[in-house]
């Protein structure tokens, strides 16, 4: 058996790096900024544990410089800086990262405040994807070192020498390629520099070449201020911001000049490092879950918008950061490699949102009740997708009833002999029936929203002996059980009424209801409306199915109401108009009539008032 090494072909590398190695084509400016960022934590750390002296006056920055005419893009830094032998090692032995080999060897696991981004040792090439030529000026911090000058122009032979910077750091120079000359347009730069770094913790200062600076009103020039905020909110304890800060916040990240129902800041050091503050934002209809936005950083580095390895689906329409330093990411910085400790991470997020949730229907049961139409979308959802968090939050999830309270499911249910709960889909077409309820002290809830139709369900299977009902769907509630029956004279009345709507499909039934006001009502089994509602969620391909379902109604007829009462006594076509008139009332309290039904309900009722006059 022969044995041999893999080998890499250098040649088709850089073409690689350049063309898949990184999922956006602006993220080389995250990637740079990100190594003056690692070369500056160097620097402090060295200074901490007093291997090098620094003036004390001395103010760390990362510059970033364009320079149009000579199509040129400069990031330069005043960290560590490189000996030659260290830029030979770290930047042309690919994968090599002096960043980890840093850590390895000043490695300190109480330390949390000096992070360190950079781990794979390739974000430096991703500065060729928009250059035709990469050159680096550096300067080490040891003494006696001689400043280094290196330059590629892309393909897999570089020069090297002595370089002519004087200060200690690093300058990156890209000569930008003509297909990517937008990077050298001042407002393009600046947008890529506050998506991906607004919040590094190294004051980034933009500079245009040629460009007159700014004066004030007597002409003295003013100081450039940073681009960026280096200490973010939510690098801040709790106890430190203030509630104008967060709104602020919130205004100036997500640009949302709504304010924010309620907010939870995360300060998390055990047993991972994670920060962040999730929003609750005020959802306008239960579509605006789309427009959610969590914003993902690692070391304040922006890495990407709703990772939903990290953030629980259901919570994708808050808006927030989330700053997680141990973030296994893979080689380009954009995505998550999924493991353990990701999936504990976002089970971490999914316990503090139910811990909220339960500290404010505890302690501020107002507010709660308050944010229930606007929150109670999410919790839906999130007890669907999530059993853990059901648990979590079952005893306050909140329904409201007729007379506008919030209630538990409990607390409806308290005194009633069975476990039969009525909701109301939708208060206006079903308010003869609201109407009926009240009128008998009966009460049920309001679930409007389409998700409702499935949580419904949810509940049922998760609560034992729970059924939930739509209120057109029964009138046993609001019947007089002890008024009595006359077999005969329902038979008739049931004849007239089937005789003038002539449809074979209706159920007619006869029934005392408590209110005389009602002559008839129109019900619809509860099976029936979920399956048609079932097939036309899922869309348009099974919103045929749906219809295969003809709906099954009820016509039940109120033997306490005087019209009833009297229609065997009318004759003729009077009494045919009368029971169309009739049955078309009580299906306007249920949907709206088809266009042929609704022209001739108004043509039926013109006619009637003319016979009144």
């Amino acid at each position: 058996m022969e044995k041999g090494n893999i080998s890499v072909n250098s040649e088709n590398i850089f073409p690689i790096i350049k063309k898949w190695l990184y999922s956006d084509k602006d993220i080389f400016v995250r990637e740079l900024v990100s190594n003056g960022c690692d070369a500056i934590t160097k620097m402090k750390k060295l200074a901490g544990i007093g291997e090098i002296s620094l003036d004390e006056n001395e103010q760390f920055k990362i510059t970033v410089t364009v320079d149009k005419k000579k199509k040129q893009l400069s990031f330069e830094d005043n960290g560590i800086g490189m000996t030659k032998d260290e830029v030979e090692k770290y930047i042309t032995d690919i994968a090599f990262s002096g960043a980890t080999e840093f850590l390895e060897k000043y490695k300190d696991e109480n330390d949390k405040t000096s992070q360190i981004i950079g781990h794979f040792g390739l974000g430096f090439y991703s500065a060729f994807m928009p250059s035709e030529k990469v050159e680096i000026e550096t300067l080490s911090y040891k003494d006696g070192e001689k400043p280094v000058l290196w330059s590629c122009d892309g393909s897999m032979s570089y020069e090297i020498g002595e370089g002519g910077k004087t200060t200690r750091g690093t300058k990156i120079i890209l000569t930008i390629a003509e297909d990517s000359k937008e990077f050298l347009e001042e407002y393009t730069l600046r947008e890529v520099l506050l998506k991906y770094c607004s919040f590094v913790p190294v004051p980034i200062y933009l500079e245009i070449a040629g460009k007159e600076p700014e004066k004030d009103k007597d002409g003295n020039e003013i100081m450039p201020s940073p681009i960026n905020e280096v200490t973010p909110l939510w690098v801040k304890a709790p106890k430190d911001c203030k509630v104008e800060d967060y709104k602020d916040f919130y205004r100036k990240v997500f640009l949302d000049f709504n304010e924010p129902l309620f907010w939870i800041h995360l300060n998390v050091d055990f047993p991972f490092n994670l920060k962040g503050i999730l929003y609750f934002p005020k959802i306008n209809h239960e579509f605006s879950a789309n427009e959610g936005q969590i914003k993902l950083y690692n070391n304040q580095i922006f890495v990407a918008d709703n990772v939903k390895e990290v953030i629980p689906e259901f919570l994708m329409l808050l808006k927030g950061v989330i700053d997680c330093p141990d973030l296994p990411l893979n080689v380009s910085r954009s995505f998550l490699q999924n493991d353990g400790y990701v999936k504990k991470i976002s089970a971490h997020i999914t316990k503090k949102v139910a811990d909220k949730l339960k500290e404010i229907y505890n302690k501020h049961r107002e507010d709660y009740d308050r944010y229930w139409e606007d929150i109670n979308v999410f919790i839906k959802y999130g007890c669907m997708r999530d059993e853990k968090f059901y648990e979590k939050v079952k005893d306050f999830i909140v329904y409201k009833n007729l007379d506008g309270k919030h209630i538990t499911l409990s607390q409806y249910l308290d005194g009633k002999e069975n476990k039969d709960v009525y909701y109301v889909s939708d208060e206006n077409l079903q308010s003869q029936y609201i109407n009926m309820f009240k009128s008998q002290n009966l009460d049920a809830v309001i679930l409007p929203s389409l998700i409702d139709t499935h949580f419904i369900s949810f509940i049922e299977m998760k609560e034992e002996g729970v059924k939930f009902k739509r209120i057109d769907s029964s009138v046993s509630e609001t019947t007089d059980s002890d008024a009595k029956k006359d077999e005969k004279s329902d038979k008739a009345i049931i004849d007239i009424f089937k005789e003038a709507i002539k449809d074979d499909s209706l159920k007619i039934e006869v029934a005392s209801l408590k209110s005389e006001d009602m002559p008839a009502v129109i019900l619809l089994s509860e099976e029936s409306r979920r399956m048609q509602e079932m097939y036309r969620s899922y869309g348009q391909q099974f919103a045929s199915m749906g219809d295969m379902f003809k709906d099954e109604f009820t016509l039940v007829l109120n033997s306490n109401n005087s019209l009833i009462k009297k229609i065997d006594g009318i004759s003729g076509d009077e009494q045919s108009m009368l029971a169309r008139q009739i049955f078309d009332l009580a299906m306007l309290c249920h949907k709206p009539l088809a266009p042929d039904k609704m022209t001739e309900f108004v043509k039926r009722s013109n006619e009637l008032m003319q016979k009144l006059v």
